[in-house]
Protein backbone atom coordinates (compact mmCIF):
# COMPACT_ATOMS: atom_id res chain seq x y z
CA UNK A 1 0.00 0.00 0.00
CA UNK A 2 0.89 3.33 -0.84
CA UNK A 3 2.71 5.64 2.04
CA UNK A 4 0.11 8.40 1.74
CA UNK A 5 -2.73 6.43 1.34
CA UNK A 6 -5.92 8.19 3.15
CA UNK A 7 -7.70 5.16 3.93
CA UNK A 8 -7.82 4.16 7.81
CA UNK A 9 -5.44 0.76 8.07
CA UNK A 10 -9.07 -1.20 8.95
CA UNK A 11 -10.19 -0.15 5.15
CA UNK A 12 -7.04 -1.08 3.89
CA UNK A 13 -6.91 -4.16 5.30
CA UNK A 14 -11.10 -5.25 3.85
CA UNK A 15 -9.68 -4.49 0.75
CA UNK A 16 -7.79 -7.03 0.77
CA UNK A 17 -10.25 -9.87 1.89
CA UNK A 18 -12.12 -12.01 -0.34
CA UNK A 19 -15.37 -10.69 0.99
CA UNK A 20 -16.99 -13.79 1.67
CA UNK A 21 -18.69 -12.78 4.61
CA UNK A 22 -18.26 -16.65 5.92
CA UNK A 23 -17.48 -16.04 9.33
CA UNK A 24 -15.23 -18.33 9.30
CA UNK A 25 -12.52 -15.96 11.02
CA UNK A 26 -14.48 -16.01 14.00
CA UNK A 27 -16.17 -12.52 13.30
CA UNK A 28 -19.47 -11.66 12.19
CA UNK A 29 -18.67 -10.21 8.61
CA UNK A 30 -15.20 -9.23 6.40
CA UNK A 31 -15.29 -5.71 8.20
CA UNK A 32 -15.66 -6.82 11.80
CA UNK A 33 -13.04 -8.91 11.46
CA UNK A 34 -10.82 -5.87 9.51
CA UNK A 35 -11.34 -3.50 12.15
CA UNK A 36 -10.15 -6.56 14.95
CA UNK A 37 -6.76 -7.15 12.71
CA UNK A 38 -6.36 -2.94 12.56
CA UNK A 39 -6.66 -2.84 16.38
CA UNK A 40 -4.74 -5.92 17.01
CA UNK A 41 -7.16 -7.94 18.54
CA UNK A 42 -7.30 -10.60 15.73
CA UNK A 43 -4.23 -12.14 13.63
CA UNK A 44 -3.99 -11.86 10.11
CA UNK A 45 -3.98 -15.67 9.19
CA UNK A 46 -7.37 -16.42 10.10
CA UNK A 47 -9.26 -16.04 6.69
CA UNK A 48 -9.23 -19.38 4.71
CA UNK A 49 -11.09 -18.58 1.95
CA UNK A 50 -8.23 -15.65 1.10
CA UNK A 51 -5.73 -18.49 1.44
CA UNK A 52 -1.82 -18.07 1.69
CA UNK A 53 -1.87 -15.37 -0.79
CA UNK A 54 -4.36 -13.47 1.60
CA UNK A 55 -1.92 -13.90 4.78
CA UNK A 56 0.82 -12.31 2.56
CA UNK A 57 -1.00 -9.48 1.21
CA UNK A 58 -2.69 -8.81 4.83
CA UNK A 59 1.27 -9.23 6.17
CA UNK A 60 2.70 -6.71 3.94
CA UNK A 61 0.32 -3.88 4.81
CA UNK A 62 0.56 -4.77 8.80
CA UNK A 63 3.96 -5.47 8.60
CA UNK A 64 4.05 -9.08 10.21
CA UNK A 65 5.51 -12.16 9.00
CA UNK A 66 3.48 -14.55 6.82
CA UNK A 67 2.12 -17.41 9.03
CA UNK A 68 0.18 -20.84 8.52
CA UNK A 69 -3.72 -20.09 8.06
CA UNK A 70 -4.97 -21.10 11.83
CA UNK A 71 -6.77 -24.82 11.36
CA UNK A 72 -8.91 -23.58 13.78
CA UNK A 73 -10.55 -21.20 11.48
CA UNK A 74 -11.10 -23.93 8.67
CA UNK A 75 -8.61 -24.98 5.58
CA UNK A 76 -7.30 -23.58 2.71
CA UNK A 77 -9.40 -24.96 0.16
CA UNK A 78 -11.34 -24.59 -3.66
CA UNK A 79 -13.83 -22.14 -3.95
CA UNK A 80 -17.20 -23.79 -3.44
CA UNK A 81 -20.70 -22.64 -4.23
CA UNK A 82 -23.97 -23.96 -2.82
CA UNK A 83 -26.63 -26.45 -4.78
CA UNK A 84 -30.07 -26.79 -3.73
CA UNK A 85 -31.61 -29.68 -4.67
CA UNK A 86 -34.84 -28.54 -5.34
CA UNK A 87 -36.98 -31.67 -5.18
CA UNK A 88 -36.27 -31.66 -1.65
CA UNK A 89 -36.52 -28.05 -0.97
CA UNK A 90 -39.61 -27.50 1.40
CA UNK A 91 -39.46 -23.79 0.92
CA UNK A 92 -38.61 -22.80 4.46
CA UNK A 93 -36.49 -19.90 3.92
CA UNK A 94 -34.23 -20.50 6.65
CA UNK A 95 -31.86 -20.56 4.09
CA UNK A 96 -32.40 -17.27 2.54
CA UNK A 97 -32.06 -15.51 5.65
CA UNK A 98 -28.68 -17.08 6.41
CA UNK A 99 -27.28 -15.92 3.20
CA UNK A 100 -25.44 -12.53 3.63
CA UNK A 101 -24.82 -11.22 0.24
CA UNK A 102 -28.57 -12.47 -1.11
CA UNK A 103 -27.82 -15.20 -3.56
CA UNK A 104 -30.93 -17.11 -2.80
CA UNK A 105 -33.81 -16.15 -4.34
CA UNK A 106 -37.56 -18.29 -3.15
CA UNK A 107 -40.57 -17.58 -0.69
CA UNK A 108 -42.26 -18.97 1.57
CA UNK A 109 -43.37 -22.53 0.54
CA UNK A 110 -42.02 -22.36 -2.51
CA UNK A 111 -38.91 -23.62 -4.20
CA UNK A 112 -35.65 -21.44 -3.82
CA UNK A 113 -32.53 -21.64 -6.27
CA UNK A 114 -29.18 -20.41 -5.94
CA UNK A 115 -28.04 -17.87 -7.72
CA UNK A 116 -24.54 -19.24 -8.58
CA UNK A 117 -22.69 -15.53 -10.04
CA UNK A 118 -23.35 -14.39 -6.84
CA UNK A 119 -22.35 -17.25 -4.16
CA UNK A 120 -19.77 -16.54 -2.14
CA UNK A 121 -19.37 -20.20 -0.96
CA UNK A 122 -19.58 -18.84 2.47
CA UNK A 123 -21.28 -22.54 3.77
CA UNK A 124 -23.66 -20.32 6.11
CA UNK A 125 -26.63 -21.67 4.37
CA UNK A 126 -26.05 -25.27 4.92
CA UNK A 127 -26.63 -25.64 8.63
CA UNK A 128 -30.16 -24.22 8.98
CA UNK A 129 -31.48 -26.40 6.28
CA UNK A 130 -34.05 -28.89 8.03
CA UNK A 131 -34.19 -31.34 4.92
CA UNK A 132 -30.49 -31.18 4.26
CA UNK A 133 -31.09 -30.27 0.57
CA UNK A 134 -27.52 -27.77 0.53
CA UNK A 135 -24.58 -29.07 -0.92
CA UNK A 136 -21.39 -27.74 -1.28
CA UNK A 137 -19.48 -27.78 -4.62
CA UNK A 138 -16.50 -26.92 -5.54
CA UNK A 139 -16.09 -24.65 -8.59
CA UNK A 140 -12.46 -24.06 -8.90
CA UNK A 141 -10.53 -27.72 -8.27
CA UNK A 142 -6.96 -26.81 -8.28
CA UNK A 143 -7.44 -23.33 -7.65
CA UNK A 144 -7.76 -21.98 -3.89
CA UNK A 145 -7.70 -18.35 -2.05
CA UNK A 146 -7.14 -15.25 -4.34
CA UNK A 147 -6.27 -17.94 -7.39
CA UNK A 148 -9.91 -19.02 -7.25
CA UNK A 149 -11.41 -15.06 -6.31
CA UNK A 150 -11.24 -11.97 -8.27
CA UNK A 151 -11.58 -8.99 -7.20
CA UNK A 152 -13.85 -7.78 -8.86
CA UNK A 153 -16.05 -10.89 -7.21
CA UNK A 154 -15.22 -9.36 -3.92
CA UNK A 155 -16.17 -6.25 -4.24
CA UNK A 156 -19.22 -7.19 -5.72
CA UNK A 157 -19.91 -9.49 -2.61
CA UNK A 158 -19.31 -7.18 -0.15
CA UNK A 159 -21.42 -4.51 -1.96
CA UNK A 160 -24.61 -6.92 -1.72
CA UNK A 161 -23.85 -7.84 1.65
CA UNK A 162 -23.73 -3.79 2.55
CA UNK A 163 -26.98 -3.47 0.87
CA UNK A 164 -28.50 -6.33 2.60
CA UNK A 165 -27.32 -5.30 5.96
CA UNK A 166 -29.18 -1.47 5.22
CA UNK A 167 -31.97 -3.19 4.13
CA UNK A 168 -32.40 -5.31 7.04
CA UNK A 169 -31.59 -2.39 9.84
CA UNK A 170 -34.51 -0.83 7.62
CA UNK A 171 -36.78 -3.71 7.90
CA UNK A 172 -36.28 -3.49 11.78
CA UNK A 173 -36.69 0.06 11.59
CA UNK A 174 -40.28 -0.12 9.87
CA UNK A 175 -41.38 -3.05 11.82
CA UNK A 176 -40.16 -1.10 15.40
CA UNK A 177 -41.76 1.45 14.07
CA UNK A 178 -45.14 -0.41 13.59
CA UNK A 179 -45.21 -1.68 16.68
CA UNK A 180 -44.48 1.11 18.44
CA UNK A 181 -47.59 2.83 16.76
CA UNK A 182 -49.39 -0.14 17.78
CA UNK A 183 -48.61 -0.01 21.09
CA UNK A 184 -49.28 3.79 21.12
CA UNK A 185 -52.70 3.72 19.87
CA UNK A 186 -53.39 0.89 22.82
CA UNK A 187 -52.55 3.08 25.37
CA UNK A 188 -53.90 5.90 23.95
CA UNK A 189 -57.58 3.92 23.78
CA UNK A 190 -56.77 3.03 27.92
CA UNK A 191 -56.23 6.67 28.40
CA UNK A 192 -59.21 7.68 26.86
CA UNK A 193 -61.12 4.78 28.66
CA UNK A 194 -59.78 6.41 32.01
CA UNK A 195 -60.32 9.76 31.04
CA UNK A 196 -64.27 8.81 31.05
CA UNK A 197 -66.74 9.86 33.20
CA UNK A 198 -68.84 7.55 35.29
CA UNK A 199 -72.17 8.96 32.62
CA UNK A 200 -70.25 7.80 29.18
CA UNK A 201 -68.69 4.83 31.12
CA UNK A 202 -72.54 3.46 31.71
CA UNK A 203 -72.99 4.50 28.02
CA UNK A 204 -69.99 2.61 26.75
CA UNK A 205 -71.42 -0.14 28.99
CA UNK A 206 -75.09 -0.20 27.71
CA UNK A 207 -73.94 0.64 23.94
CA UNK A 208 -71.22 -2.78 24.28
CA UNK A 209 -74.01 -4.66 25.25
CA UNK A 210 -76.70 -3.61 22.91
CA UNK A 211 -74.04 -4.61 20.08
CA UNK A 212 -73.24 -8.11 21.98
CA UNK A 213 -77.22 -8.52 22.41
CA UNK A 214 -77.54 -8.45 18.57
CA UNK A 215 -74.75 -10.50 17.93
CA UNK A 216 -76.13 -13.39 19.94
CA UNK A 217 -79.74 -12.73 18.65
CA UNK A 218 -78.22 -13.24 14.97
CA UNK A 219 -76.39 -16.06 16.05
CA UNK A 220 -79.47 -17.61 17.67
CA UNK A 221 -81.63 -16.81 14.56
CA UNK A 222 -78.59 -18.66 12.20
CA UNK A 223 -78.81 -22.04 14.24
CA UNK A 224 -82.47 -21.96 14.39
CA UNK A 225 -82.25 -21.69 10.23
CA UNK A 226 -79.52 -24.25 10.25
CA UNK A 227 -81.80 -26.43 12.44
CA UNK A 228 -84.73 -26.10 10.37
CA UNK A 229 -83.32 -26.81 6.95
CA UNK A 230 -81.78 -30.10 8.53
CA UNK A 231 -85.55 -30.84 9.73
CA UNK A 232 -86.75 -30.05 5.95
CA UNK A 233 -84.22 -32.09 4.67
CA UNK A 234 -84.52 -35.30 6.70
CA UNK A 235 -88.39 -35.10 6.16
CA UNK A 236 -87.59 -34.81 2.54
CA UNK A 237 -85.37 -38.37 2.76
CA UNK A 238 -88.37 -39.78 4.23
Amino acid sequence: MSSNDSRTLADQLEDLLPQTQCTKCGYPACRPYAEAMAEGRAEHNQCPPGGVEGVERLAKVLGKRVIPINPDNGVVRPRPIALIDEQLCIGCTLCIQACPVDAIVGAAKQMHTIVAELCTGCDLCVAPCPVDCIAMVEVTPGKTGWQAWSQEQADAARARHDFRALRLKREKEENDARLAAKAAAKLQAVQNEEALTEEEKTEQARKKAIIQAAIERARLKKEQAEKEKEDKEKKDQE
